[in-house]
């Protein structure tokens, strides 16, 4: 007989969960604030400035606007039904075993390529303070000092999260504070370009079409929040700790990106590629710190150190997740005596590991390609989440209804607000067909999507075949 498909049961119904809660609120919004602040708005900022001029901020305002809404339905199912496989399992109870296959090793298999990306990253900046010392050592370093933690315990992972992150959040607080006296004078510097955006081009040099490809540029800067959701069904109080953190982390994250970029196209030139090679840097040594360059690459090195153990975290309890409902070799169910997924980190680690000798060893135009596949995963993973929460708010009410507990958070103007955001999606998607690089990672990204159902159709098509084979010596 067959497993029945769990979407398709009477109630709503997640798998058991076998793992520790030793996270509180207080990891859960660090976690979710230095998640999203990270080498993309501390680098790449300057690039979606050099697309769209000032009116970059237009830019960021929408996307930033999608995001906060897909995000809120997330929470939303997250404060129901917390799970360590998240909107994987989200997407398996509302559309079917196939959505929660799809997003599940979509997205382990996104952020395993992340991880060789940032540990190489990391590996390029301390060799360059120490020329000394050999790239795969830093490397090496990195890999065990952070699997380790993840190894150790969930409270020792949420709380180093924590520490990384009040770092991160502390830089940013301080670049603000910095620019505002810079903007309102009390701090005197020359070169500033406020008050002067008419000689670089007016507020919008490209027009209609440079906030648009800013668009493109900044639409999944806002990527890893989502480790929020994965990391509640780890929380003391799963439903109301989600529901706390999400409530702070969303307008924080928004305040934190809008106001820095406002801030360097209000001081730096946007046409002036030397400065916004590093644009933080840039309106720091307006203000006089020769140190300037140093000290942003140390936050660098400490945003990506912070993204590769939260993802290491992140891809671990999806396999997790994915092993738990038969999706993945059972072996990564096992769990140490501290409730960690054992298993399921050390294969993140060893395949994060893989995924740097990738990095050092493929040919350019292959990791390309690989690369590009992630570029528009997270996509993916926002559309699905919407479509899911489309098709499992009303399931939700009647659950909350047939229990007698209230929802603790519920999405904004349902069900308007959700197919505005669904609209949104596909015209970002329609947005993408026109720009080259943009059209490549959405190719890559199909590619991808296309052999991960293919394996979900052979996986499936065995199961069949095993369960109707009749047994030997039968």
């Amino acid at each position: 007989m067959t497993t029945p498909d769990r979407a398709t049961g009477p109630h709503l119904d997640v798998p058991d969960e076998s793992l520790a809660h030793g996270l509180r609120p207080r990891h859960l919004t660090m976690m979710g604030l230095g998640s999203a602040i990270g080498a993309g708005l501390f680098l790449g900022s300057g690039e979606a400035i050099a697309t769209a001029g000032p009116a970059v901020l237009i830019s960021y305002a929408i996307a930033g606007a999608i995001v906060v809404a897909v995000m809120r339905m997330l929470a939303e199912m997250a404060s129901a039904l917390p799970a360590s496989g998240s909107f994987s399992v989200y997407a398996e109870v509302a559309l079917g075993r196939w959505a929660g296959f799809l997003l599940g090793w979509l997205y382990w298999f996104t952020l395993i390529m992340v991880l060789g990306v940032e540990v190489t990253g990391v590996a390029e900046i301390v060799a360059g303070w120490w020329p000394a010392v050999p790239q795969w050592v830093v490397a090496g370093v990195v890999v065990v000092v952070l699997g380790g933690i993840n190894l150790i315990g969930v409270r020792q992972f949420g709380e180093a999260e924590f520490w990384f992150a009040l770092i991160k959040v502390g830089a940013i607080v301080a670049f603000l504070a910095v620019g505002a006296l810079i903007v309102l004078g009390v701090i005197p510097v020359t070169g500033s370009v406020l008050g002067q955006w008419a000689e670089h081009g007016g507020f919008a040099p490209a027009g209609v079409g440079g906030i648009a490809a800013g668009l493109l540029a900044v639409a999944f800067a806002f990527g890893g929040i989502e480790i929020v959701a994965i990391a509640a069904a780890e929380a003391r109080d799963p439903r109301d700790a989600v529901a706390r953190a999400t409530r702070t982390i969303l307008w924080r994250i928004m305040l934190f990106y809008i106001g820095s970029v406002a801030i360097i196209v209000a001081l730096l030139p946007w046409d002036d590629a030397t400065a916004l090679t590093s644009p933080f840097v840039g309106v720091l040594e307006l203000a006089g710190f020769d140190g300037a360059a140093r000290l942003m690459e140390v936050v660098v090195v400490l945003a990506l150190l912070s993204a590769f153990n939260a993802q290491v975290y992140g891809t671990s309890r999806m396999l997790y997740s994915l092993g738990e409902r038969g999706d993945a070799p059972a072996a990564a169910t096992r769990v140490s005596r501290r409730e960690v997924p054992w298993v399921a980190v050390l294969v993140s680690v060893f395949f994060g590991v893989v995924a740097v000798l990738l990095n050092w060893l493929l040919p350019e135009a292959l990791l390309s390609v690989l690369l590009n596949a992630v570029g528009s995963a997270l996509f993916v993973v926002w559309l699905l989440i919407t479509i899911s929460q489309l098709r499992l708010r009303p399931r939700l009410e009647a659950e909350a209804e047939r229990s007698g507990e209230p929802m603790r958070l519920r999405m904004w103007g349902y069900p308007w607000l959700t197919w505005v955001t669904l609209a949104a999606l596909v015209g970002l998607a329609a947005l993408m067909l026109t720009d080259d690089a943009a059209r490549s990672q959405l190719a890559a990204t199909a590619g991808l999507v296309v052999v991960i159902l293919g394996a979900y159709l052979v996986r499936r098509a065995r199961g069949r075949r095993q369960v109707s084979s009749p047994e030997v010596g039968a």
